[in-house]
Formats: C-alpha cells, structure tokens, sequence
C-alpha cells in the first residue's frame, strides 16, 4: 500500500522526515518498504533559477540570435545566446544554469557552456515546455511581477516533491490501509513519545440537503450479507477533470486520474479507507436500488468488459430490473459514471467480509474495494464518508444533495468490550508497564476506557479495529506503541527439558534421506497441496473420495490432493517443454482422503478426513546422459527400485524385511507394492500408465514410487545401529542356474533361498535371465549367485554342501525349480 507524505500531513501535523517516518511506522508494525520521492515535475526545477534580462544585442553571425546578458543573481552578468523571436531586455525570465539537466520525454540532456556560432553562452532562457511547466514553445517564459534574480524557480512556482511510503500490511490491520488509518496510529506513537498531535479528520458539519425531492429507493433484501447499506442521490452535476492538487495527490499513489466524481470517489478510499461506488442515475432503471441476489448463471459484464456467470451465493447491487455492480468487488459496465452522466447515487456501504471474499474468489477478482471489505471496514464510518464525498461533488462538479441520507442498519454493530487485566498484561510482556502508561495508550488508540476494577480495565475498542477482540489483542496494540525495543531482556533463562517425540525423528529422518537422493543427483521439488479434481476421476471407489475446498480458488486447485503423482508430472511436463527430459525428481508432502463411509459430528467434525506422509520418488529420461566413453543409458523401473532400496538400507530396513509382490493400481501399468514380511504396506513402485501421463501431458516413460513416510519411520526408529568388526574369513560363493516356470519371481526366489539358510546367508543375486530357444515352452531360467559367510572361521566345504543341498532341496519343493 502506498501512502503519500503530503497527503499524510492533512491528517496529521508532524516533522519527521520522510526516512524518520518510515521508521517510526515500521516500528508499530507498519513495515515501510521504502521511500521513494515523487516529483510533480521531473528534475525538481533543480538549477533553474529566476533571471533578469540587461542587454539584448543582435548576434553577429545569425539572423535570428540574440545574445544577452542576464542578472542571476551572481553578482556577475551571465552571457547567454538566445534563440527565442520575443527575448528583450528588461524582461523577467526563467533560466537553465550551466550543469542543469533538462527533460524531453524520455532523453535528457545537460546545459553545458558552449559557442554558438562563435559567441560564449552559459546557459539557456527557456520555454515552457523545456522546463515542464507547460506545452507552449512560442517563445521564453516572460514573467509580470518583480522577483528577485537568482531565486529558484521550484521557490518561484511553488513546486514541492511528495513521497510515497510502501507500507506492508499485515492481514490484520485493514484498518490502517488509508492515509486516515496511517495517521491515527502515527498519532498514538506520538503522544507516547512525548511528541503529541492532533489528528484533522475533515469536517462535514455543513452537510445538509438542498431540495427534499429528487431521491430514489433503496431496498436490502439480505441483512446479514449487508448489514448497512447507506445512500444518497444527487443531481444536476457536472463530470469534469479533477483539480491539480486532487490529481497530484492520486497520481503519487500510484492511482490514475480519471474524472471528478470518480476522483472524489478513490480520494475517500485511499483517505479514509471507505470504499465508495457511484452509479449513473439515469442507469438506475426504476429509480430504486436493490441489495439481492440473482439466479445462478445470471449472465453480468463488469467494467473490465468481461461477460460473467453469476452464482446464486454473489450479493448484487441491481436496480429495479437487473444487477448494476457485485457488492463490494467491481462495479458494471453500464452503469459507472461517464463524461454524459448529470446524476448519481452514491453509495458507501458495509458488507459481509465473508460473503465479499467468496465472491471475489468465485469470480477471480482483487480490487481495492474487495481488498478492504473482505478484510472487515468500519460499519459505522459509512455515513461520514458518504458525507465527506457528497460535499467534495458539490465543490469540484457542483449539484444539488436530494433528501437526507437513506441508512439502512437493522442491527447496530457496537464496539467490543474488553477487559484486560493489568497483571496478565505485564506477564505477557515480560515487563511491568505501569497501569496509567496502559490507559493512555489505549486512550490514544481510541479504545475508550468504561472503568476500573480489581488490577484490571473495561475497554471499548472501536469497531474499525476488526483485530482486537481479546485481553490478548490489546497487548499487543499498545505494546507496539509502547515499543517492542522499550521491553528489556530479561537476565533469568526459563527452560524446560522435553523428550524426542515422533515428529523429531521423522524430522532428522527426513533430513538424511534428503541429503541422500540430491547427493546421489535427484532434485527435490515442492508443490501445491491444492489440485484439480479432475485428476482423480475413475480412481476413486465407494470408500474414498478427494477433500473438497469449499471456496476453491479455481478449478484447477479445487480438492486437496491423494497422491503425490500428479504434482510431479506437472513439473516433468514443465521441464520437458523445456527441453529438459531428463529427471530424477523427489517430494516429501501429505495426502488426503475423505472416507465417504464415515460421517462427521458434533464431536468430531473432521473424522471423515485423513491425511498421510508421503515421499515420492520420479524417474524419467536417461539416468546418465552419452559421452565418448560410453552410450547414453535410459531410466528403468529397476533404477527406481534401487534407489528404494538404498533408501530402507539408509534407514536401517534390511532386505529381510521387506517383500515385493506384484500388485493393480491405477496409477501404474505395472506395479509392486512394498510390504514388511507381516505384510505391513510400506508403498508402491512402478511404471506409470499411459492414460495417467496423458492428464498432465507427458508423453515420455514415467517410473514413479510413493512410499508411506510415516510406516516406515515407525520401522525405522525401532532399529539400534550397532558395531560390528570387520569379518576376519573371506566369503565364499555359489551359482546356481534353475529352469522356473515364468509365472516363478526372483522375489520368490530369493524368499526360499532366504529361509532355507538365515545364519550364514549374506546375500542373494540375479545375474543372469534366459527365455527362448532350447527351453521347454512356459519356463525360464534364472541364474543366481549366493554369499555365505562366517564372521568367526573359515566355511568347510562340509558346511557349503550342506546349505546348498537344503537350497536346491526347499527351490524344487516349494517353486518346482529344476537345475540346468
């Protein structure tokens, strides 16, 4: 938000510079950005100084020159060549000095001292337009009254530079999204700081009616999405340019200037922080306003000349026919105040934050007014913005004021009662505030203070103070103006000691693991929990369903997301269009369900909804790009199961513990679910299916695990890592090559060998697979090598036979294995 300094100092009275300003708002929690000077004219006039001409002589060499001599003010005559028909002497002008830069749209150049055609000039009589004062280029400024020579022309013209204050609000405090709303803070940070200054709200105390006739209707259908409506009609205006000082003003924030009324209109927003909206009467079919709803899919073109679909929940501003604008969010194209409108009604009015919000969020919008209605305004400052607008109309475009004000507020809505205890005040701040240091921050606040009991105060906090509800609330409002640096550090340390919990552990966890995958080349990514709904369609059943945004923000993020999957194929999409299609991606993030089987109470609303931890893992492209050592090698779904593996090795989860069984899941067109022996779900991997790649638009292989984060630091932190000496034997190994069955896996394979020998046995490999010619139809071969090893003393052939024998043994028995 920008504030203008100038505009500021209508407010309030102060002499802080621009810089001390910015602290001092800054330092009661208006983060000020920066300060940046804007000046009305470019280049400030700076050099430009007032002269007076003493001689004008015809240049020697030049039809049309003269050359002159000017009094600056130096005590010295300056000589300077002029090209202007209308330069005499004795003539009061404006003059650029040597080393002043002059402006011509966007090229500046600098005066120099020069020859023009042989003659010395130091310096330039200017036109008005050189100087940007004007547009006319007929000839030199030539000035009436005497003024002193040498007096600058930014003093002569009375040019001031304004500064614009970027304040960073927080969510909170709409109230001091104004110039108004600045300065009441300001106010407060002064009388605490023994600097105190009186607050000009501007006086409407000569507002009144000047004909009792001429007024239309206002009716408010729904009280509770607008609690007050206020209006007034006036008529007979004429729509103009706006004054110079109203258009400075605007410019300088940023806001362009467009006619008087509407002006007018923006002056009162920026202000006082009331949005107002004005409508051309003669649009006002009926002459009565409606505060209503419409029918869904009302068709309604706002004035961004965007056709709209109305939903049955937006609140209108309609006329006695149709909608002329959406309450509180953009007004309609057809009924704004143009060049040809000669009345108006106008409107200032209070409205449901909530309702404002959903509907700016429905249709896509962020205005001003939306800004600050669904953040919460005054509802009691409607009437005196309404009246502070109507007299700027009438001084800058005239008009005559139609009856009194219709103000409709069927529910007054009351300052909030506060009472705030003066011992949890100091134990909250750490610090004892004495309790008349307390009340008269509040007081200048404009909390009102109702009595006094038992060590505490009952205050009233006034409604445009939406923030400050609780005792807690009113800490820290006055603590900002008291000032957080004023709160010594204490010289006691208070703390306590608290045991690892879950949460710390997946913590450090996931820490490792994420060192892990990017030092072994993946890239971590991180997106939205938000998606589309569409994703999901035809893999949901009877049991699960997405979690619905109730206000969704649009289409594409309106449910919460149940896998991980669609995120990164939206980022393998974005990459690949970029010619980068070689990815090795990983996420940790949460999922969310809703069973559709359980339903929510009173007890426990949100026990249909759950959510899990999850950690996703993408493979696409070449896992190592080509060179001249060696080819290109592409990505397979076994890559990604060693990444996996390596994963539950880091994490302590032996291969023993784990099972692979093939598994159906829509997401894959073949997948593996990851289980624990006792058959506890640690994932699943696999290769993405065709049709789920399509919704995102990826058109290369995807190999893609999401693994259950919270299952397996659960494993994971049952392990104790222990020492163990390096083995004193060497290992010994064995082949064996079997003729399977095709439907036989090697994870079956390995299970039998696994538990046929569980001392001795350290691991178990495929080295080698065989289908085709010189085997009997329906089978494979598999050739697999094994390690044994003893840790104590060297392996016996005896021991050896007798490990293998039971192998071969339990592989014919249990799998129907034969050896080649």
């Amino acid at each position: 938000m920008n504030i203008s300094y100038n505009w500021l100092k209508q407010y309030i009275d102060f002499s802080l510079t621009p810089e001390k300003l910015a602290d001092a708002l800054t330092s009661i929690g208006l983060e000020t950005g920066g300060v940046e000077e804007v000046e009305s004219i470019r280049g400030g006039l700076r050099g430009i100084v007032i002269g007076k001409v003493l001689t004008c002589e015809e240049h020697p060499n030049s039809d049309h020159l003269h050359i002159t001599t000017v009094d600056l003010g130096t005590g010295e005559p300056t000589q300077i060549v002029c090209g202007a028909p209308n330069v005499a002497a004795g003539q009061t002008v404006v003059v650029a000095t040597v080393g002043t830069t002059l402006y011509d749209g966007d090229k500046e150049f600098v005066i120099k001292k020069s020859k023009i055609r042989g003659v010395e000039s130091m310096g330039m009589i200017c036109a008005e337009d050189e100087i940007g004062i004007g547009t006319s280029h007929d000839g030199i400024i030539v000035l009436d009254q005497e003024i002193k020579p040498g007096t600058p022309a930014a003093e002569y013209y009375n040019l001031k530079s304004d500064y614009v204050l970027e304040v960073d609000l927080t969510p909170n405090r709409i109230d001091a999204a104004s110039h108004y709303g600045v300065a009441r803070d300001l106010s407060a940070w002064l009388a605490c700081h023994d600097n105190a200054s009186q607050l000009h709200r501007p006086s409407v105390d000569s507002f009144k009616a000047d004909r009792n006739d001429g007024a239309i209707a206002v009716e408010v259908a729904d009280a509770q999405a607008c609690p007050r409506y206020s209006g007034l009609t006036i008529r007979n205006i004429k729509v103009a340019e706006s004054p110079e000082w109203l258009k400075t003003l605007l410019s300088a924030i940023g806001q362009r200037p467009i006619n008087n009324v509407v002006d007018i209109t923006n002056f009162i927003l920026h202000g006082m922080g009331q949005p107002l909206h004005c409508f051309d009467l003669a649009k006002v079919k009926g002459d009565k306003v409606v505060v209503r709803h419409c029918p869904e899919g009302t068709p309604f073109t706002t004035l961004d000349g965007v056709e709209r679909k109305l939903d049955a929940r937006d609140l209108m501003i309609c006329n006695a026919e149709e909608p002329m604008c959406i309450a509180g969010v953009f007004g309609g194209l057809d009924s704004g105040v143009t060049e040809e409108t000669t009345s108006v009604f106008l409107e200032s009015a209070y409205f449901n934050p909530t309702s404002v919000r959903k509907t700016a969020r429905r249709h896509g919008l962020n205005t001003d007014a939306s800004f600050r209605y669904e953040r919460g305004t005054d509802p009691n400052a409607t009437v005196y913005c309404i009246k502070l607008a109507a007299l700027m109309i009438k001084e800058l475009a005239g008009g005559e004021i139609c009856g009194d004000i219709i103000d409709l507020y069927p529910e007054v809505i009351k300052p909030f009662p506060v009472k705030l205890d003066y011992g949890y005040f100091n134990a909250l701040v750490g610090k004892n505030i004495p309790a008349e240091t307390i009340d008269s921050i509040a007081a200048s606040l404009e909390m009102e203070i109702t009595s006094h009991e038992d060590n505490a105060v009952n205050l009233l906090v006034p409604t445009y103070r939406v923030d400050v509800q609780r005792p807690c609330d009113v800490v820290e409002d006055v603590l900002r103006i008291y000032g957080y640096n004023n709160v010594e550090f204490s010289s006691e340390l208070h703390s306590s000691l608290s045991f690892k919990t879950m949460t710390d552990s997946s913590n450090d966890l996931r820490e490792l693991i994420s060192n892990q995958l990017s030092a072994t080349g993946f890239n971590e990514i991180l997106n939205n929990s938000l998606t589309a709904e569409s994703y999901y369609e035809g893999l949901t059943d009877e049991h699960s369903a997405p979690v619905k945004l109730l206000n969704p923000l649009s289409n594409d993020l309106n449910v919460m997301r149940m896998s991980l999957l669609f995120g990164g194929l939206e980022v393998i999409e974005h990459n690949v269009n970029r010619r980068d299609g070689d990815l090795m991606l990983y996420e940790f993030g949460k999922v969310y369900q809703c069973d559709t089987t359980v339903e929510s109470t009173a007890e426990n609303p949100i026990a249909p909804y759950k959510e899990w931890e999850r950690l996703g893992l993408w493979l696409t492209g070449n896992i190592r790009t080509g060179n001249w050592a060696r080819p290109e090698e592409k990505a397979t779904i076994y890559d990604l199961k060693a990444v996996v593996a390596n994963i539950l090795a880091r994490l302590g989860i032996s291969e023993r513990e784990i099972e692979l069984k093939k598994t159906d899941d829509k997401l894959y067109s073949a997948a593996l679910a990851i289980t624990t022996r006792s058959g506890k779900n640690l994932g699943v991997m696999g290769i993405v299916s065709k049709s789920m790649l399509k919704r995102c638009g990826v058109k290369q292989e995807v190999f893609f695990a999401e693994l259950d984060w919270n299952a397996i630091v659960k494993l994971s932190i049952k392990k104790k890592v222990t020492f163990s000496p390096l083995p004193k034997t060497q290992a010994v190994k064995r082949d064996l090559a079997l003729l399977l069955d095709k439907a036989v896996t090697m994870a079956q394979v390995e299970k039998v060998v696994r538990d046929s020998e569980k001392r001795l046995l350290r691991e178990v490999t495929l080295f080698d697979v065989y289908e085709g010619k010189n085997l009997e139809e329906g089978k494979k071969s598999y050739a697999i090598t094994m390690m044994f090893q003893d840790d104590e003393k060297t392996l016996q052939d005896k021991q050896i036979e007798a490990m293998m024998t039971k192998i071969i043994n339990n592989l014919q028995k249990q799998l129907g294995a034969s050896l080649r």
